[in-house]
């Protein structure tokens, strides 16, 4: 097995927006080959997606690069960024792909293709463990909400939104925080009433803190989570499709699966996500 390069690096102020102009295009897989190494952000803070031990990256997704460093006959260079700039450097050009918990959005699918999931990214809500205010989504009204900054949380919010309007309720304040952590930090000490996250970092959470965190209902229909790239590399695209095949085909998954999320998701597409017409079928939107 090759030796993995593990980088940590951290983007300047003056990267790219996400959903700007690309103003690079991408690598596809005959340079990568040629060059002899693929090019992959991930992040820190996102459990158990990605995490530090120590200053050793952990989680699914350090066992997934590995599997890939065998599975491919180039390197994989991995840079360690924090999530609010990840995406924009991929879609910059600066690096060929995101190896992290993305989950699938509208908006993303306008600038990334979709490796074919390999988690489920349905939301639900996180309270504190005996806060008997909040039993139901109607009771989840008017109280105030954290959330991640420029996650896929956010866009998916509407759909919160209307199940409160159906009761005669209303969305309250909604924080933005930087990394998850600071959020459940908040809930905690009682800054914010509420979080959402998707149901893989919800059950870890819930595992690890039952006394202090409760999960609640779901609050948006199905989702995904996989791994973007841009459009201008298809042949990468079916490169890494390939790879999931491998990994599926193996029963490797389904191990990383449960080891990392708790239950393997067996009814997940077996496809790229190309488009938003795509998504919406995949997901019964």
């Amino acid at each position: 097995m090759k030796n993995l390069a593990v980088l940590t690096s951290v983007l300047s102020a003056g990267v790219l927006a996400f959903g700007m102009t690309l103003t690079a295009n991408a690598a596809d897989l005959a340079e990568i080959e040629s060059r002899g190494y693929l090019s992959v952000a991930t992040e820190d803070n996102y459990a158990p997606f990605n995490f530090m031990s120590g200053s050793d990256p952990d989680g699914f997704i350090k066992d997934v690069l590995i599997e890939l460093e065998e599975y491919a006959d180039f390197e994989v260079r991995q840079d360690i960024l924090p999530w609010t700039g990840l995406l924009a450097s991929v879609s910059s050009g600066q690096y060929d792909m995101a190896l992290t918990g993305a989950s699938v959005t509208d908006e993303r699918l306008r600038v990334f293709n979709y490796a074919p999931p390999f988690a489920s990214a349905q939301h639900f809500y996180i309270k504190r463990a005996g806060d008997d205010r909040i039993n139901s989504i109607e009771d989840l009204s008017g109280l105030t909400l954290g959330v991640q900054a420029g996650s896929a949380l956010l866009s998916r919010l509407p759909e919160l939104e209307a199940m409160l309007e159906e009761s005669g309720g209303e969305l309250g304040e909604v924080m933005e925080y930087e990394a998850y952590p600071e959020i459940y930090a908040d809930l905690a000490n009682g800054r914010v009433d509420y979080v959402i996250n998707s149901i893989v970092p919800v059950n870890d959470l819930i595992s690890e803190r039952p006394d202090v965190f409760e999960a609640g209902q779901a609050v948006s229909g199905p989702g995904y989570v996989a791994w973007p790239m841009p459009k201008s590399s298809p042949e990468l695209l079916a490169y890494i499709t390939d790879f999931m095949s491998h990994l599926r085909d193996s029963g490797r998954l389904a191990e990383l699966q449960e080891e990392w999320f708790g239950e393997s998701f067996d009814d997940l597409p077996t496809t790229p996500i190309t488009s938003v017409e795509e998504f919406h079928e995949m997901a019964g939107m």
